[in-house]
């Protein structure tokens, strides 16, 4: 270990890391015995890849493989990279994957990474190199969307990461600011983070079983600079929490999660919507989104920053400008009520009501089977290289589900559960 990573592991609280990486391999993926991990993370989250080792191989992981990024290398390509290099990804690796899931591998991804690592670069060269890399990445994203295997997400808090949230502070006690802020978001710092992931569960189990009871046809969302009908997918299905993946494993996919989630129909979104939060998306922060739908697509679309790099996202395929998922958090989830930005999607999904743009979760519909590409396209569901989420909501928010005979409900009321 580098002198920097033995720092950070006296600097983020050792017995915090421990917890995460037990309730992220026994909560979060549900491993089984004999399960191969795959692991994906910064190189700077060694301390937590490590623990995530130990755990899994207790829980009688199979093969635990790591692969490990740095900011540093990535920089290094936009500075001296040949130009038509940012045109191709390692689709070698991704279908490595993609392979790795079909014999029941389980998918970790340790986040973390400088959400300004990318600020001030070519915005052509990190539109190119996301579009390619999204591209590479289908063989790997679609066993995730379509939920074949157990995953889960959970977060590292890096010390450049750290710094861009809390810039006013030494950089040490950034991190441990950071660090506390992601142990509570992912309620480790609780006597028994299993019992009381067992018991958010069964909330959001709640929340979406009122919703499935609904069967709502539409949501219309109200708010300034909001005025949008989202339209739902045929046979659609709410889904919170833990998940039922198909090789028979429940996972949850997300730690933290505070979010109710289901398909939009990829036709049927119409209105326009601003973002109430900043996305960070690939080392580029893109604030004050403003979109409008016509037809499920979006025909105008505009951001205060990072406006280039969202025009090249809308243009990766067809399907970039139409809705996968549409999900509902209150206002009072507790990443909200901590008052932090985090500039992380995991985390700053959670705290409001998000809409994401591309491919939708196949898994979000209420019959069972494994769909052909035309009968998700005749549900509703989009299809795409991309999946972004991005925040709509807040405490000035005013949601109605409209059914199929045009009655409307009221589901949420200045940001919270009506």
């Amino acid at each position: 270990m580098n002198i920097k990573n033995e720092a950070q592991t006296h600097i983020v609280d050792p017995e915090g890391i421990d917890k995460l990486a037990e309730l992220a391999v026994k909560v979060g993926l549900g491993l089984k015995p004999g399960q191969d991990l795959l692991l994906t993370a910064p190189i700077e989250a060694l301390p937590l890849v490590r623990r995530v080792a130990v755990h899994a191989y207790k829980a009688g992981a199979g093969l635990v493989t790591p692969f490990y990024s740095d900011p540093e290398v990535t920089l290094a390509r936009y500075r001296h990279g040949a130009d038509e290099a940012f045109d191709h990804a390692a689709d070698w690796l991704y279908n490595g994957m993609g392979e790795a899931f079909d014999k029941n591998t389980a998918r970790m991804a340790i986040v973390g990474d400088d959400p300004m690592l990318l600020a001030q670069q070519d915005p052509d060269k990190v539109g190119r190199a996301n579009k390619a890399n999204s591209i590479a990445y289908t063989p790997a994203r679609q066993r995730i969307t379509e939920f074949d295997i157990n995953w889960n997400l959970i977060s590292w808090p890096s010390l450049a990461w750290a710094a861009q949230m809390f810039p006013e502070l030494p950089i040490e006690i950034a991190q441990s600011n950071l660090a506390k802020a992601i142990f509570s978001a992912s309620r480790v710092d609780t006597p028994d983070p299993m019992k009381a992931w067992e018991e958010h569960n069964k909330a959001l189990r709640l929340r979406s079983n009122w919703l499935n009871g609904k069967n709502f046809k539409t949501l219309h969302f109200v708010g300034p600079g909001t005025d949008l009908y989202v339209g739902l997918a045929d046979q659609h299905e709410w889904m919170g929490g833990a998940s039922l993946a198909k090789n028979g494993i429940t996972c949850n996919p997300n730690i933290p999660s505070e979010e109710v989630f289901t398909t939009p129909h990829a036709q049927k979104v119409e209105g326009y919507v601003c973002s109430t939060k900043p996305l960070s998306h690939q080392g580029t922060l893109i604030d004050d989104i403003r979109v409008r739908f016509d037809g499920g697509r979006i025909v105008e679309a505009k951001a205060s920053k990072g406006e280039q790099v969202l025009l090249k996202v809308l243009d990766s395929d067809e399907g970039a400008r139409r809705l996968g998922e549409v999900a509902l958090v209150p206002h009072s989830s507790p990443i909200s009520q901590s008052g932090l930005l985090f500039y992380n999607t995991l985390f700053d999904e959670n705290a409001a009501c998000h809409i994401a743009l591309g491919q939708c979760y196949t898994k979000c519909f209420k019959q069972e089977g494994n769909f052909t590409a035309d009968q998700i396209r005749g549900f509703g569901g989009n299809s795409s290289v991309i999946h972004i989420d991005w925040m709509i909501g807040s405490d000035k928010i005013d949601i109605d589900g409209i059914d199929s005979e045009g009655n409307s409900v009221p589901v949420f009321r200045n940001g919270e559960w009506a």
